[in-house]
């Protein structure tokens, strides 16, 4: 690929969203002739998926694809698209398990649906029906996530050495998932556990997996592919902890008009984030009762937010945070300085780094 490596991105990322618009029209047709009554559904998961995100995950999934050898074909746009309804399950379940109002600032899929009970004037209970309809949709878009990577017209062989790295990404997630909701009802803070939770729950789908994922796309030969995971997991690993992180601060101190999301939201939903346990950790006695008071409250106003905020930033966690995710993203970087990795793909992969940190558009 000639252009640019913002250019080439954004032209893959067109391609994606073109190629996931077409899935879900037909989906959309199918679930319409099923009965009119699932046509809000289908319009919900069309808006959900549709309207807005970066598509980090099947962007990676190319660059692994092209680093490793891969050369472009439209068979494979459709696979690596497949991962933003992977992405659409996790999201979905997500916001019901952390009980979340928005999401890129819109009504999350359980509110959306707890509304339409109400506007409709319904029987039985909103909130049930919202979270009812949060789990079908998520679960709709987990099987939807199979069809499209089944049906995107690459080989046999392909679609065979993708499962595995497939099958075992979803595993991550669910696993992280758990984790994360375990660590919340432990209702204690450890930075070793947050570490892992960030590793599982979002860095390890985020980057290194769909790595893996596009390096199965490109190679038939095993030794050579387990050369490229190595490198690949070098890179992705600490990159995908670092986006984490900054998702985590991003929770705490984001903008909503760029997050999506009320300012503070994770500090109200009790968040058990490497930012929180390091702040725990410092934290004086005084500090400590400030944060036991407002930590998790769900009805938590902007002046428990910016206490809490104030507390955050005294211990120092946010600046060591910040320190990490520096650290990590170099390591990252300097993994992609290996013979192996084209100049193309390595332009490719430095500038996506940069889309995940928040550094460029």
């Amino acid at each position: 690929m000639s252009l640019e490596p913002q250019f080439a991105l954004a032209d893959i990322r067109i391609r994606v969203q073109r190629d996931l618009t077409d899935f879900l029209a037909k989906q959309t047709l199918y679930l319409g002739e099923i009965g009119t009554e699932l046509i809000p559904a289908a319009e919900a998961i069309n808006a959900f998926l549709l309207n807005g995100g970066k598509r980090l995950r099947p962007l990676f999934a190319y660059c692994g694809y092209i680093g490793a050898g891969g050369e472009d074909d439209d068979s494979i746009i459709r696979a690596i698209a497949s991962l933003e309804l992977l992405q659409g399950c996790a999201l979905i379940h997500d916001d019901l398990m952390d009980a979340s109002d928005t999401r890129r600032g819109q009504p999350s899929i359980h509110r959306r649906f707890e509304m339409i009970h109400q506007r409709d004037e319904l029987s039985g209970s909103a909130a049930n029906y919202g979270a009812s309809a949060a789990i079908l949709l998520g679960d709709l878009t987990l099987v939807w996530a199979d069809q499209m990577l089944h049906d995107s017209g690459i080989t046999d062989s392909q679609l065979v050495r993708s499962l595995s790295i497939y099958d075992e990404m979803r595993v991550e997630i669910m696993a992280g998932q758990f984790l994360d909701i375990h660590e919340q009802a432990l209702a204690t803070q450890s930075v070793a556990r947050s570490l892992k939770i960030a590793r599982y729950k979002s860095g390890k789908y985020t980057v290194e997996r769909p790595l893996h994922f596009g390096t199965c796309l490109a190679l038939p030969a095993e030794e050579r592919r387990q050369d490229y995971f190595t490198i690949f997991s070098e890179f992705g690993l600490p990159l995908g902890e670092a986006f984490q992180l900054r998702d985590d601060l991003l929770g705490v101190f984001g903008d909503p008009s760029i997050t999506g999301k009320p300012a503070g939201d994770d500090l109200r939903e009790g968040k058990r984030t490497v930012l929180m346990a390091m702040t725990q950790d410092r934290a004086n006695a005084k500090q400590e009762a400030i944060i036991a008071k407002y930590f998790g409250d769900r009805e938590l106003d902007t002046e428990g937010v910016e206490s809490l905020r104030a507390i955050i930033e005294e211990t120092g966690a946010k600046e060591h945070v910040e320190e990490l995710i520096e650290k990590l993203t170099l390591t990252a970087l300097d993994a992609l300085n290996r013979d192996e990795i084209p100049p193309a793909a390595h332009s490719l992969l430095t500038e996506l780094a940069s889309i995940a940190m928040g550094k460029t558009p």
